[in-house]
């Protein structure tokens, strides 16, 4: 028997961590019951961080932790599933093709920015959203020294009012002192066609985020948005142009495409719908998690967002689940009912609620504390011994908060 897990994101990672846990539990050997993980490398992007600096250090390395729970490490690329043949085809690092076969499915390909059809965003657009992009970001940022001072030069705007655009941008003034000296002046614009700032975050933490702005002088531009971009800057489509050396997009994600490889039904994000299990009704031996499912949290109305926070507790369920189908023992079904945020808010502290009405409970340098804890400790793979990596993963207890 095989399950097959695609990626090796927070939702991936928790899912073979999981699956191996409950494999351990029933006493089953890996060559009765392989879990395989495929990814193109055994590496976790510590995504939520992508909007610090040194992005090529936000890596966490997986092999270790594999070996130590005897989950199968395949590299390579998930090119397209054939859900009645049960099969996953793979495309290597060399471009070689081989086929996967697979009793049961998890689906945990993630997300991926949402790049509309603006003129000039493709040639002229950042983006923090990957490592690849973070990185490209943070090259641009450091090759600005080499320019004279200008306008454009010192101004960054970013396209998004919501989590990731306030992190980027609240971050974005002491990257840019530290990059072009402590005399500069930098210049951050929040661009959202939303009327105010953080449109889901809701009324109570909303004042704490415009007063942070205001601290460190990021300014923003609503009900407007992104016309053109261009080398120059940005034009808005209120007619307004924004001389600007960088445009950072962080403006919405979808599914991941591998989703669409999937004869079901999807949500307006690409998600696909699953049931209380992570199971997808209508296609037999396949679960989705992570941001690419559409799943219920609890029975009154709340959905797993596209967040790190419901990936983790969302892959223990995913994981544990077809094992269970595979091992004959009852599955878990996936539940989430506890909900905090922590918006980092750049040298103005961070914001820390709790609960789907986002009751403030943290401001300041205390928030910010916890931020550096969650970015640093939590949401880090566990470590590479087997006892501990195991008992990580029991997913009534992930994600705990």
């Amino acid at each position: 028997m095989r399950i097959v897990i695609i990626d090796a994101g927070f939702a991936g990672m928790y899912a073979a961590l999981s699956a191996a846990r409950l494999r351990d539990i029933k006493g089953v050997s890996p060559e009765e019951l392989e879990i395989a993980l495929v990814a193109p490398e055994p590496t976790l992007v510590v995504r939520p961080r992508l909007y610090e600096p040194k992005p090529e250090t936000l890596t966490a390395p997986l092999l270790d932790v594999f070996n130590a729970i005897d989950v199968v490490y395949v590299q390579g690329s998930a090119e397209a599933v054939d859900t009645k043949a049960r099969t996953v085809q793979i495309v290597t690092a060399k471009d070689a093709r081989k086929t996967l076969p697979y009793d049961r499915l998890v689906v945990a390909t993630g997300s991926r920015l949402f790049r509309p059809n603006v003129p000039g965003l493709a040639e002229h657009g950042f983006s923090v959203d990957n490592l690849a992009d973070a990185i490209a970001l943070d090259r641009h940022l450091h090759d600005l020294a080499r320019q004279p001072a200008s306008v454009a030069r010192d101004t960054v705007v970013v396209a998004g009012g919501g989590f990731t655009g306030i992190e980027a941008a609240t971050e974005m003034p002491a990257r840019l002192r530290d990059i072009l000296g402590s005399d500069a002046k930098p210049r951050v614009v929040i661009v959202d066609r939303n009327v105010a700032i953080a449109p889901d975050m809701g009324e109570g933490p909303r004042p704490i985020i415009e007063d942070a702005m205001r601290k460190l002088g990021v300014e923003g531009r609503f009900g407007a948005g992104v016309a053109e971009v261009s080398k120059s800057g940005v034009t808005l489509s209120s007619g307004e142009h924004i001389e600007a050396a960088t445009v950072v997009w962080a403006a919405g994600i979808r599914a991941a495409p591998l989703t669409t490889q999937i004869p079901a039904e999807r949500d307006n994000f690409g998600r696909l719908l699953v049931d209380r299990d992570l199971r997808v009704p209508s296609v037999a031996g396949v679960f989705a998690t992570g941001d690419a499912a559409r799943a219920a949290c609890d029975d009154v109305g709340n959905y797993a967002l596209m967040s790190c926070q419901h990936a983790t507790r969302m892959g223990a369920f995913a994981g544990n689940n077809p094992a269970a189908e595979l091992l004959g023992v009852p599955t878990r079904p996936y539940h989430q009912k506890a909900y905090v945020t922590c918006l980092d808010l750049g040298e103005a502290g961070a914001l820390f609620t709790r609960g789907w009405e986002r009751k403030v409970e943290m401001v300041g340098d205390v928030a910010k504390k916890t931020k550096r804890e969650i970015n640093t400790v939590w949401i880090y793979p566990p470590r590479a011994e087997r006892a501990a990596a195991l008992a990580s993963a029991d997913p009534e207890h992930v994600t705990e908060v």
